[in-house]
């Protein structure tokens, strides 16, 4: 049996949500700082730059993590390297290689608590319900998920214009019934969510963050010629077509 004090229960912690066996809590201030340090410290606060952090209750699910992310456990814990054999290590290892995530993530069981490392980039609580069981990711913002859903690789529709618009080729894809945790630039009161049913959605830059597995994600030209285009001023845009939805950043 193991008891957990000062820590949810400081009056410094607050508590920003909670889904499955994610809760994420946020820092009010940052009390460990030397006296030629407070100003940085006191304006960060004003900005809302605080550290994060997200506690796993593996009672009600195993986690999959990105390789780091573990802080501290306690209780009943047990990692594994969540490798089933040398064909999954092989597909593992091409996956995180062309999507920039770690090849090996590695997965948590048992009944205990898991803390993951602060960060002062914002949590997202995603439940894969809500997006019809299929989202694609941008690259850098898997953090962590239930062990219970799938990851591929996602390849785009169209290779030539991807690379003529400086876009990866790749991105990871997390499919099934679960949640999943993920490191963003922005909270998730910025992101503009957009739903779309047979429909197109035309993004200059690098903005969406995550979209349906269902969407069919290309690389085009804004106008439908190369002159018109270059008259636009916009060029290669990113389109997002069909039905399903998709989360934009309000800055690349």
């Amino acid at each position: 049996m193991f008891q957990i004090h000062n820590f949810t229960d400081n009056d410094d912690i607050k508590t920003l949500g909670s889904l499955g066996p994610f809760t994420v809590i946020e820092y009010q201030r940052d009390l460990s700082v030397m006296p030629s340090e407070a100003q940085f410290a006191y304006f960060c606060n004003e900005m809302n730059v605080r550290k994060r952090q997200v506690i796993c209750d593996l009672s009600k699910a195993d986690i999959t993590l990105q390789a780091g992310a573990m802080q501290w456990t306690v209780g009943n814990v047990n990692a594994t390297t969540g490798i089933k054999g040398v064909g999954d290590l092989f597909s593992k290892a091409v996956r995180g290689k062309v999507t920039g995530e770690s090849a090996i993530k590695p997965e948590y069981t048992g009944d205990g608590i898991l803390v993951l490392e602060p960060t002062y980039r914002h949590l997202l609580l995603i439940d894969l319900q809500e997006w019809n069981g299929s989202i694609v990711l941008d690259d850098g913002l898997f953090l962590a998920c239930d062990s219970k859903l799938k990851h591929k690789t996602v390849l785009r529709s169209n290779l030539s214009s991807a690379v003529a618009g400086n876009e990866g080729l790749f991105n990871l894809g997390v499919s099934g019934d679960g949640i999943l945790c993920l490191e963003s630039a922005c909270p998730r009161e910025e992101l503009v969510e957009i739903t779309l049913k047979d429909d197109a959605l035309k993004v200059d830059g690098n903005m969406a963050i995550a979209w349906s597995g269902s969407l069919d994600f290309t690389v085009e030209r804004s106008g439908k010629s190369l002159i018109g285009s270059a008259a636009s001023g916009e060029g290669l845009v990113n389109v997002y077509r069909g039905t399903g939805k998709v989360l934009l950043a309000p800055v690349s």
